[in-house]
């Protein structure tokens, strides 16, 4: 029995998502997975596994803290699971410690799901929780990456690498109808209003490119990024973008009928480990514009355009070339994104290695023969001055 620990699974961000899909098709007979916060409907039914069990500490308050980590010690000495795995950095301590306290030798695993491009986005304590993961590092069994460049780059920061992986996050494969010769002039994003996500950026470039093609549409989709929202309105205002040319929708429910909707997804991200939304767009056929964030470049490849982060000029022209392919070109670049998933990030592969990486474990091997990723990533360095800097 396998158990996992997550700082937060009431909403569908990209780790929670991950989890969810590897929750679904795992084939343990028994799976514990333990909310630090709390467990929501929504991410039980993307799971919808009856043989998933979950329990949520309510870990909000300092106050809280004693309670909850005394019951995480009880329950892995009552399950005994033959492995804990940690997924996000405040679970990851959190977990590390409550092993150690339950004295029943389970192995501890780590799984981080970011990069560190650009750590001034990520929050103060976020920040914390990096810092004191690093030194707790050399304790942890293992740490699987969802990036190569975020194991690199955790690894320059300071984390121990000596047991440590990277398997790429795993998608399923929505039934879509071959794509069709066409001109694109849809750009969509998908993703909850955060710095990290830098929307300023991408709604100066779409600023530049309504000014060029006043036919082009832009639809985003994601907490917060919603019509009358004061954030969304100043960012909108700073980049000189009228609030008439974008469609928000907010949180979306059925992300399949968005991705349908959009011709190229648009990610303009400051830092991502495996950004899912190029990925799932992908999976729908759809060509990718994204900044040169996490493992962004290695997934999309030959299906769309990389552009340096905080760039928005050089954004806003990869978005022309994008809606200046000729039709047949549009088509051949959506049926690549296509088959980029399909080949290396299918969900059961996926699975499959996670699997593999276990049952080495449990073997005393360290897990080498993992799936390929399938290009090289470059070396980046990490900033270990913005990550020591709080806000």
């Amino acid at each position: 029995m396998i158990l996992h620990i997550i700082s937060d699974f009431t909403r569908g961000d990209g780790a929670q998502n991950m989890l969810a899909r590897l929750l679904r098709v795992t084939r343990d007979e028994r799976i514990l997975l333990v909310s630090m916060l709390g467990v929501s409907e929504s991410m039980r039914a993307a799971v919808g596994n009856s043989r998933v069990h979950y329990v949520a500490l309510g870990l909000r308050t300092p106050l809280t803290a004693p309670a909850a980590a005394l019951r995480l010690v009880r329950m892995i000495r009552a399950e005994r699971p033959s492995a804990v795995l940690c997924w996000m950095y405040h679970a990851m301590p959190v977990g590390l410690v409550a092993a150690k306290m339950a004295g029943t030798g389970t192995p501890v695993y780590w799984t981080i799901r970011q990069a560190l491009d650009d750590p001034s986005a990520l929050t103060a304590s976020t920040r914390r929780a990096i810092r004191l993961a690093r030194r707790m590092s050399p304790f942890s069994s293992g740490i699987l990456y969802n990036s190569q460049r975020g194991r690199e780059q955790h690894a320059a920061f300071g984390f121990a690498d000596a047991n440590a992986v990277v398997i790429p996050n795993g998608f399923d494969l929505p039934s879509i109808c071959p794509p069709v010769p066409r001109m694109a002039k849809v750009f969509g994003v998908a993703g909850r209003l955060h710095p990290q996500k830098d929307h300023g950026t991408f709604f100066r470039a779409a600023a530049a490119v309504a000014r060029e093609r006043p036919d082009t549409r832009f639809v985003l989709a994601g907490p917060g990024m919603s019509r009358g929202a004061p954030e969304v309105d100043a960012v909108l205002a700073r980049a000189g973008l009228s609030p008439d040319r974008v469609e928000l929708r907010g949180r979306v429910a059925n992300m399949a009928a968005f991705y349908a909707e959009i011709d190229v997804l648009v990610l303009s991200s400051l830092t991502e480990g495996f950004p899912n939304v190029a990925a799932e767009a992908m999976s729908f056929g759809k060509p990718v514009v994204s900044t040169d964030v996490g493992d962004a470049a290695t997934i999309i490849g030959e299906a769309g355009r990389i552009v340096p982060p905080r760039d928005a000029v050089a954004l806003g022209r990869a978005m022309v070339e994008m809606l200046e392919l000729p039709p047949e070109a549009y088509r051949a670049m959506a049926c690549a994104a296509r088959a980029r998933i399909e080949r290396h990030y299918a969900l059961p592969a996926i699975a499959a290695a996670y699997d593999a990486f276990l049952l080495q474990q449990r073997s005393g091997r360290i897990a080498d023969q993992l799936p390929p990723t399938p290009d090289a990533v470059p070396d980046h360095e990490t900033s270990d001055r913005l990550i020591q800097r709080d806000a």
